[in-house]
């Protein structure tokens, strides 16, 4: 297919692995698509610096042994709209993600109407070694995973009208370097031991969300000047409410 093109999935079926090397769109629209990844990652993006790639409407399934859903190496920007990830169960050291922007240059990730479940280490983990890496996540269900979402190295994501649930170590972390930034709004954080975890060097900003029945609902090592919010949650029904947050006013 040729840069720029579109794969799009005439039979239902279930399919095997994918590397994507250009701009590229994989359209699983209208029809049962299941992509097989166990014992290996479903679909890997490695493209130029200046390619988009979409992928939408597809079903991932790890099967318990595979390692992760969608793995983002390289790129201008990877969207991913309409897919279920599930069955990553590997615990293998960069293994275990549904979606894994490990980069090495900026990026930018853009996940919307998507459900991860089941994944041995996170569901969404997005980092970059270099540059900056932008993203934001819209109406995702991140549930029943060790870690919901990690935001890491240089990396800025805004979540928006989300539910990360029933983790069992964090919903949310932000940590690492270059000062990872992690914006909400509109977003339930409930039923986790840690309903966010800010790193030392993390930034986190929060509006009009709900924190509920969390071990802790925010636990932070990071300056109480980094704790940002509306003034407009609901934090409730938490062993502990965690960390104290400048509220900055609306305007």
């Amino acid at each position: 297919t040729a840069a720029g093109g579109e794969i799009s999935v005439l039979d239902n079926g279930s399919f095997g692995s994918l590397t994507i090397i250009k701009a590229i769109t994989v359209n699983g629209d209208s029809n049962l698509t299941a992509l097989l990844n166990a014992g290996t990652t479903g679909i890997t993006v490695n493209a130029g610096a200046n390619d988009i790639v979409y992928i939408r409407n597809i079903s991932f399934n790890g099967a318990g042994t595979g390692t992760i859903g969608i793995r983002y190496l390289a790129g201008k920007a990877l969207h991913v709209e309409n897919c279920n990830i599930y069955g990553n169960g590997s615990t293998a050291a960069g293994s275990g993600h549904g979606i894994f922007a490990n980069l090495s240059s900026s990026g930018l990730l853009f996940v919307k109407d998507t459900n991860i479940k089941n994944c041995g280490v996170s569901g969404i983990t997005a980092q970059t070694s270099s540059g900056f890496l932008g993203g934001s996540i819209d109406h995702v269900r991140l549930e029943g995973l060790p870690t919901g979402l990690v935001i890491g190295n240089n990396s800025f994501v805004s979540v928006r009208d989300s539910v990360i649930n029933f983790n069992t170590i964090a919903g949310v972390s932000i940590t690492g370097s270059g000062s990872p930034t992690g914006s909400f709004d509109n977003c339930m954080i409930n039923n986790n031991p840690t309903g966010i975890n800010v790193g030392a060097t993390g930034i986190m900003n929060l509006s009009s969300s709900v924190l509920e029945s969390n071990t802790t609902a925010i636990s932070s090592a990071a300056p109480q000047a980094n704790l940002r919010s509306s003034g407009n949650n609901r934090l409730l029904g938490n062993t502990s409410d965690g960390a104290t947050l400048t509220v900055i006013l609306q305007k």
